[in-house]
């Protein structure tokens, strides 16, 4: 089968043939049907973070399930599923709380680049390729574990299906899950990506008075607008932190930052007021610090991060098909761009020059 495999940070994935195993114990195959282009993928691209390699990378997709190994009792042959980048246990001590998104054995498998029992199902003339986030979805086929997957209803569009697997449900669960934004309240989102115009919608969603969106391509914030955005703010042109403050004077009572630089978290921190919440969904580079002053956590300030959106997968997943399709949830609005797996290079650059919103890879 055809796949996009990354061997080195820095240079562009390959495109080329590999081969897929069949799916072992508790485990599926899933023909993909759409995958989303996402900015933690490039992070790996441009070398920022580290991967194991070879692998095959893509994390936000959708697909058919067309076979399933042994054990399998949650789907079945031909059922449509969104994939989840962490597949729960349910058995660890995050997992029995009602926390999968903290999964101990899932997170463990995503940094090995392996499925959870710490093989692979992919192999390149023998030797063996591995999985990003137990997903691997720039391919045109997946093996993963079963808790990797969401059943969906069967008239919801794949390509809108595969960026709930992660933008969307990480973006709105930032605010519904981690932050649980308040009727009538000021949120400010820095950061307009693709993930970013899902914490703005998700503010919208919760019913949030002043969404005060942030960033430094104008392109982005009137896409923010489009979101549900009630005002923006250029920091290439104004200071963050000073526009959010003459909005809302005091401070936002939410922010939440959706890029992964201490500059910007530290720009979240500051716009909120006292007892307000500051939420870090960007990802950071390893090793990346953030200083805060010491005397402002007597204000009850609170500096939060938010993994996967807090979410609780098949639980969550659905309820935003069901948004989408009751025309409340903007998904549409999200893809720029569509592209084949042999564009997937095109698509990343794209996104870093910050012309898209998402791009979806198409098979």
């Amino acid at each position: 089968m055809k796949a996009a495999v990354y061997y080195e940070g820095g240079k562009p994935l390959s495109v080329e043939d590999v081969e897929l195993l069949a799916p072992q114990s508790r485990e599926l195959t899933v023909r993909i049907a759409a995958a989303g282009v996402c900015h933690s993928d490039l992070h790996f691209i441009d070398g920022l973070v580290p991967h194991p390699a070879p692998a095959v990378l893509g994390h936000e997709g959708a697909g058919v399930v067309e076979a399933v190994g042994e054990g399998v009792t949650y789907v079945q042959p031909g059922d449509h599923v969104i994939l989840s980048f962490m597949p729960a246990c349910g058995q660890c001590a995050y997992c029995i709380a009602g926390r999968p998104n903290l999964c101990i054995a899932g997170g463990r498998a995503a940094a090995r680049g392996t499925l959870l029992d710490g093989t692979t199902r992919l192999r390149k003339n023998g030797e063996a390729v591995y999985h990003m986030t137990c997903t691997a979805c720039f391919a045109e086929r997946a093996v993963v574990p079963e808790a990797s997957v969401v059943k969906i209803r069967e008239d919801m569009p794949l390509d809108r299906a595969a960026l709930i697997g992660c933008g969307v449900m990480t973006g709105v669960g930032a605010a519904i899950n981690t932050a649980k934004v308040a009727p009538g309240s000021t949120v400010v989102v820095i950061g307009c990506g693709g993930v970013g115009l899902n914490v703005v919608q998700g503010a919208a969603l919760a019913g949030a008075a002043k969404i005060i969106a942030v960033d430094v391509i104008d392109r982005k914030l009137e896409l923010a607008q489009q979101f549900g955005a009630t005002h923006v703010v250029n920091s290439a042109k104004d200071d963050p932190v000073t526009a959010v403050r003459g909005l809302s004077p005091g401070g936002a009572d939410y922010a939440f930052e959706v890029i992964g630089r201490p500059d910007t978290i530290g720009q979240a921190y500051d716009a909120v007021r006292r007892g307000g919440m500051a939420v870090v969904v960007g990802l950071a580079p390893p090793g990346a610090e953030v200083s805060i002053p010491a005397d402002s956590l007597l204000g009850e300030k609170v500096l939060t991060g938010s993994s996967y959106g807090g979410a609780r997968f098949r639980l969550d997943m659905p309820k935003l098909v069901e948004l989408y399709l009751a025309g409340k949830l903007k998904l549409d609005e999200l893809i720029s761009r569509t592209y084949p797996l042999e564009g997937i290079n095109d698509a990343f650059e794209a996104m870093r020059q910050g012309q898209v919103a998402r791009s979806i890879i198409t098979f």
